[in-house]
């Protein structure tokens, strides 16, 4: 009798929770969240990389920065993220995920806008200030947000992934209709659309994202955000495969930083036509290569190890890639080796890093590790770039392309040969 109690109990019991997941599933005005995470991701990128497009000839072709302006642009830029990361993401785990989001969206939209109206260096400068403190209350708070309204695990690898495409896709809707918009009207115009496009879509995220599944703590809030802090730091120091992940992504982040000397190379190489169109044919191969490569790993990601052998493979594709860059005896060929880095390494390893530490975290530091992943990408950056940059003016750039290899070669051998991602994580 005992028995069969037991038994009616528990079916009532996985009754109630089935009816409790439907009712948090339920459509947000005739859209799962899945499907709003992913348009939010899409539409996001459309004008960020219209807006990127734009602004990085507009920095060059009217305010006439120099290559060391520009430069110093990146470095305050990941200065910036580094200061702002943990804060924002601490923020999101105590207090909330939607509204960081939308508040990231109204600094976007005004370091945005705000650059096609100047072109004093000091003023640009602040325009990418406000750019970083946007990206950084974005970023953890997304992830975060979208693995707690979903409330299923099983799902939240393939989302992430598929979001991840759709963000290439994005992207590549962006440098065409900004690339137009540039040629129609003007590089500031471009600019200026863009920012206004990020402040509406913040509005789409207060109308369409919901926020049922969240718990916000009781605790105050200087007290809410230190605990949670804390409780972020101690997952980090213990989660061996986190600290894999962040240190590996500081490594190819760092490496990455000679992507600002693709173009230089392939120029070099010859390439033969304009500097617009070739910029926007290279980024948008780029872009569907990328979109092919995550649609095989979105099919695959799930499983045991599955994680690591994906990161660490495309790992030694970036470096067959910056090898035949190096070696290139044209620009064609060196436009291959462009594709196979930027177009498949650097998105599949960072949408995979983002996807393994997720599968790690629990909801109430979720936010907050990311944040320290966001930091280990842009200490990286900064490091990268400076010795990089060193290394290039030194040497030359295949010598620095060769270097880059050499680092993401060492870092697929250390994740290959890890011990992390080979046992299940469990349920979290």
């Amino acid at each position: 009798m005992d028995i069969q109690l037991r038994r009616v109990l528990r079916r009532l019991a996985n009754a109630l929770r089935e009816t409790g997941d439907l009712r948090r599933l339920r459509p947000v005005d005739g859209c799962d969240v899945a499907t709003t995470f992913v348009q939010w991701t899409y539409l996001r990128a459309v004008f960020h990389r219209g807006y990127v497009l734009a602004s990085g000839l507009y920095f060059v072709v009217d305010a006439h920065l120099s290559a060391s302006q520009i430069v110093f642009l990146g470095t305050v830029m990941s200065a910036t993220l580094v200061l702002t990361d943990i804060p924002t993401g601490v923020w999101a785990d105590a207090l909330g995920r939607k509204w960081p989001l939308v508040i990231g969206h109204l600094f976007l939209a005004a370091g945005m806008a705000m650059t096609g109206v100047v072109t004093a260096f000091p003023l640009i400068l602040v325009t990418q200030v406000l750019w970083g403190v946007g990206w950084a209350f974005l970023t953890g708070a997304d992830v975060a947000w979208v693995t707690d309204e979903l409330a299923q695990p099983h799902r939240i690898a393939r989302v992430l992934t598929a979001s991840a495409r759709w963000e290439l896709a994005g992207g590549a809707t962006g440098m065409i209709a900004f690339g137009v918009l540039s040629w129609a009207t003007s590089l500031a115009t471009a600019i200026v659309v863009s920012g206004v496009g990020m402040a509406l879509l913040g509005l789409f995220v207060a109308a369409r994202f919901t926020e049922r599944n969240f718990l916000p703590t009781k605790e105050k809030r200087w007290s809410a955000s230190l605990s949670t802090f804390r409780l972020g730091v101690s997952l980090l120091c213990r989660d061996h495969e986190i600290l894999l992940v962040c240190v590996a992504t500081m490594i190819v982040n760092g490496a990455a930083v000679v992507g600002w000397l693709f173009p230089k190379q392939i120029v070099n190489l010859g390439f033969p036509s304009d500097p617009v169109l070739w910029y926007t044919a290279v980024g948008l191969c780029s872009s569907a290569a990328g979109v092919v490569a995550l649609h095989i790993v979105q099919a695959r990601i799930d499983g045991v190890g599955v994680a690591r052998h994906i990161y660490a493979l495309t790992c030694f594709i970036g470096v067959l890639g910056l090898l035949v860059l190096a070696e290139a005896p044209d620009a064609i060929i060196g436009g291959a080796g462009v594709l196979l880095v930027s177009g498949i390494a650097f998105n599949v390893t960072r949408t995979v890093s983002v996807i393994w530490v997720n599968r790690r975290t629990t909801s109430d530091v979720r936010a907050t590790v990311r944040s320290f992943l966001d930091q280990a990408e842009s200490i990286g950056e900064i490091c990268g770039g400076f010795a990089l940059a060193a290394i290039a003016g030194v040497a030359g750039i295949s010598i620095a392309l060769l270097i880059s290899a050499a680092l993401i070669a060492f870092t697929g051998m250390m994740v290959a040969l890890s011990s992390a991602d080979r046992a299940s994580p469990g349920s979290r």
